[in-house]
């Protein structure tokens, strides 16, 4: 016999369960609930099963999991142990079911509502899920008001804690969904998200109960210290946690690693506290103690990894928790909810001793093997192994979790015959309602996720408008590469004449997965990082939208148009792919396209400082059609054939005698060049042409300096490409071991002076941001460089409207210049993230890349890097 203690006080192994477990309404009402339970992890393994061809199977077996499975457990058992341990009153069983059925009702509307995209029922169902939980939260907290407490009272605050906590997931997953939180928060506000429901809903109330149920299953007395130390690690855990969560939704790494670092240090301390209980004589429950043991092991080890990622990478590379899923999801929630209802289901659902035994008997069948498959399944998927590890992986842990479940089917349908078996007529009828009750939810449940699956689209080839295919693109077959990355779609419109057959080669680039779903027609499978996939659309003739269907992506922007437009318009030859193109009205080029054959992108390294001190240039200005962007080809004005022209490098009291010679025969064109300090009169007068100048300045002072065309309206002679950079270095300046120059401008496709065109220019709307003149042209064509190398990037902002925020995603700049000072040096404390800079303003930053990878550059102001200001730079060993 081994002493114990349930609901507060020391009983023995023997002694009966508290009387409240003998009334036929609460065992009716945890056979129910466990049979909910039940229905939605199974629905889970189906989903988790048929996840890569079932479009968002993943997020759905998750939150299949999470949001039914769990939460229905979470509810339940909190309640319950809430009741024993503060020694209070029952909650009045009618509102207990009302409560516990909006909760599941309301999981099913926030599931099948992101499923099949009804913004409507997704919000109905977020509120009722919202409202349910917080009236379970009030629930708790009266509880206290007026009940005797006891020792495991402030266990109770833990179930709180998690309630607040769940109900703030649910709001931060509502604005994901529906895409409220804008897409340049879409990454810290899913991994607030996550961690609040994760860290939050689940790891809180496992480890209050933990304090209780580990030394009962033990069959030990608690140690002495467990209060004070219970409230120690929820002050940890709980205020880590609000940080953290904080910290993400708000972007700032600091407060979020700061946050969990809090929290690890919590269960680091529970866990501590736990391991001393463990004594020689063995365990009431051996196969509920082991199971708890493990997942309280997963828990600290996916804490400190998660802890670990938020200080070394940055929010938008994580995205969300990645390998540490498996971890969290089956490490942790899977084995609790096995270690629990393995000591607990007898306990409720048993009459006596020698049921309660029998009933144990039958959760305990091969706990051995079936824990070593479920761990060893977690560790195969969360440790970074080829891909066959994963999928063994995946099926060990759902065998283990599997043959769990049928043991518990059992036990319930065992509780249940003997339930009716033990009741009179009028009480077997009343017993068998709230169980065919929880069988018809679980029925339900079940219908609508097939038919949710079903609605997803064929996956197959493609369809043909029932209009016919007859339009000016009859017979012609088009292929456009689409990307998938940073929550959007590229090109984000596709315009193709009326009857154009049409092919979509989708790559998703992105470091999470993505699918595509064309309306009325076909969808790709989800897509890890850099998997294609071509789906054929067969002849358009109609308007059609595309997007991707993981939950909330579209809401972020993840969004395509096909335009069937009346002409020819975007046609290629039969066969053949061709890039999407931009017309007057502003449409952006497709970045996600190739470049033509033979281009070469406009080399970035600085040439060296000419010998001497007088530095003689001949620029002619003339008119050139060049590549801008992918496939997209554009009459520029320029100096000397390139936008921008040729840069300029000296130091300090060099001069430079610049020829200009106007070659464009068309219209007049000048210079000014902001390096050098003369009266404007005579060097910047616009030439006829065939006219020339000599333009000579002395530097007087360093900086990154613009030099464009001077003759009006400069608007249209700078936004159509006259412009360039003269870089003077500051004396003394260090040598690095790579030095670029990157001039940003705005694009405008169009006819060069045209109506259109120049409308796009005073509305500042335009077509693309660049670097060195061509949208993405580093994207495609990397700058490189090594490890540990110092790289100097000058950078000078053209405009002619728009300035720049430069930044390198992954480095930390520990050199600033800017406007001819140094704002930052290496040996200060400091660090910087961006050099901003004002149109016509020009500096320079420093950094040391710190190990191989690809490090992408960009304009931080999101609008400009998604229409081309981005670039990378690829760094090798």
């Amino acid at each position: 016999m081994h002493d114990k203690e349930v609901d507060g006080t020391s009983v023995h192994e023997g002694d009966r369960p508290p009387s409240r477990f003998k009334a036929s309404g609460p065992r009716r009402r945890h056979l129910a609930a466990h049979g909910l339970v039940a229905a939605w992890v199974v629905l889970a393994l189906l989903a988790a099963s048929v996840q890569q061809t079932l479009p968002a199977g993943r997020w759905l077996a998750v939150h299949l999991f999470l949001v039914g499975a769990a939460t229905t457990a979470v509810v339940v058992w909190s309640e319950h142990f809430a009741v024993a341990m503060l020694h209070a009153r029952l909650p009045d069983r009618r509102w207990s079911n009302t409560r516990l059925a909006a909760v599941n009702l309301g999981a099913v509307g926030v599931l099948t509502g992101m499923w099949a995209d009804r913004p409507l029922l997704l919000g109905a169902g977020s509120a009722l899920l919202i409202a349910a939980i917080t009236a379970h939260l009030v629930v708790l907290v009266r509880l206290g008001r007026g009940a005797l407490g006891g020792r495991l009272a402030p266990i109770a605050d833990y179930y709180r804690a998690a309630a607040a906590a769940l109900i703030v997931g649910a709001v931060l997953g509502w604005l994901l969904a529906t895409g409220r939180g804008g897409p340049q928060h879409y990454a810290g506000l899913k991994l607030a998200h996550v961690h609040a429901t994760l860290l939050g809903w689940i790891g809180l109330p496992v480890l209050g109960t933990l304090f209780m149920l580990w030394p009962t299953v033990l069959g030990v007395r608690m140690a002495e210290r467990t209060t004070v130390l219970a409230r120690r690690v929820l002050i940890l855990t709980g205020g880590g946690l609000l940080i953290a969560v904080a910290g993400l939704a708000a972007g700032w790494r600091p407060g979020a690693v700061a946050g969990v670092a809090g929290y690890a240090a919590g269960v680091a301390l529970a866990a501590r506290l736990l391991a001393r209980t463990v004594r020689r004589r063995p365990a009431i429950s051996a196969a509920a103690a082991w199971t708890l043991a493990a997942a309280l092991g997963w828990m600290l080890a996916g804490v400190v990894a998660d802890l670990v990622l938020l200080a070394v990478r940055p929010l938008d590379a994580l995205r969300d928790t990645g390998a540490l899923l498996p971890v969290l999801l089956v490490g942790l929630v899977a084995q609790v909810l096995i270690g629990a209802l393995t000591y607990l289901l007898p306990i409720v659902l048993a009459t006596g001793p020698k049921e309660r035994a029998a009933l144990r008997a039958v959760l305990e069948r091969a706990w051995v093997p079936r824990l070593v498959l479920l761990n060893l399944g977690v560790a195969l998927l969360a440790l970074p192994l080829p891909a066959p590890a994963g999928t063994v992986g995946a099926v060990s842990a759902g065998a283990g979790a599997a043959a769990f479940l049928a043991l518990v089917v059992r036990v319930l349908l065992r509780s249940g015959r003997g339930l009716l078996r033990d009741a009179g007529e009028e009480a077997a009828a009343a017993a068998r309602r709230p169980a065919l009750w929880g069988t018809a939810a679980g029925a339900v449940v079940i219908v609508l996720a097939v038919l949710v699956a079903n609605s997803g689209g064929d996956t197959g080839g493609g369809t043909t408008n029932a209009a016919g295919t007859a339009g000016p693109g009859a017979g012609t077959t088009r292929t456009v590469a689409v990307t998938l990355a940073g929550m959007r779609i590229r090109p984000a419109r596709i315009e193709v004449a009326a009857g154009t057959a049409l092919r979509l080669k989708v790559t998703n680039t992105d470091t999470q997965r993505h699918d595509l779903k064309i309306e009325d027609g076909p969808a790709t499978p989800p897509l890890g990082r850099n998997d294609t996939r071509v789906l054929d659309l067969g002849a358009v003739t109609g308007n059609r939208e595309a997007w991707c269907t993981l939950p909330g992506h579209r809401a972020a922007g993840m969004t395509m148009a096909i335009v069937v437009k009346d002409g020819t318009t975007g046609g290629g030859h039969a066969g053949h792919t061709t890039a999407a193109t931009a017309d007057e009205d502003g449409g952006g080029p497709d970045l996600s396209a190739d470049f033509t054959t033979g281009f070469r992108a406009r080399a970035a390294d600085l040439a060296p400082v000419p010998g001497g001190t007088v530095h003689k240039v001949e620029l002619r200005a003339v008119q050139r059609t060049v590549e801008v962007a992918p496939g997209i080809r554009q009459r520029m004005w320029t100096f000397g054939g390139t936008a921008p022209g040729p840069t300029l490098h000296g130091r300090v009291g060099d001069v430079f005698e610049v020829t200009l010679v106007n070659d464009d025969a068309t219209m007049g064109h000048g210079i000014d060049f902001h390096a050098g300090s003369l009266a404007p009169d005579r060097p910047m007068r616009t030439l006829r042409p065939g006219e020339r100048l000599v333009y000579r300045f002395r530097a007087e002072r360093a900086g990154a300096w613009l030099y464009h065309c001077s003759t009006a309206p400069m608007l249209q002679h700078l936004g159509n490409g006259m412009y360039g950079a003269v870089v003077i270095d500051p004396p003394g300046l260090a040598k690095a071991d790579h030095t670029y120059v990157l001039v940003s401008s705005q694009l405008y496709l169009g006819t060069p002076g045209s109506t259109a065109q120049v409308a796009k220019m005073r509305r500042n709307t335009p077509d693309a941001w660049v670097f060195n003149g061509v949208a993405g042209q580093y994207a495609q064509r990397p700058l490189k460089a090594r490890a540990g190398e110092r790289a100097r990037f000058w950078v000078v902002a053209a405009g002619p409207s728009d300035g720049i925020a430069f930044h390198i995603v992954g480095t930390v700049f520990d050199t600033v210049y800017k406007e001819g000072a140094y704002l930052l040096q290496p040996d200060e404390a400091g660090g910087s993230q961006v050099l901003d800079l004002a149109p016509a303003q020009g500096g320079f930053v420093e950094t040391t890349f710190p190990e191989a990878g690809h490090y992408a550059f960009v304009d931080h102001d999101m609008r400009h890097a998604e229409a081309g200001a981005h670039g990378t730079v690829e760094v090798t060993d």
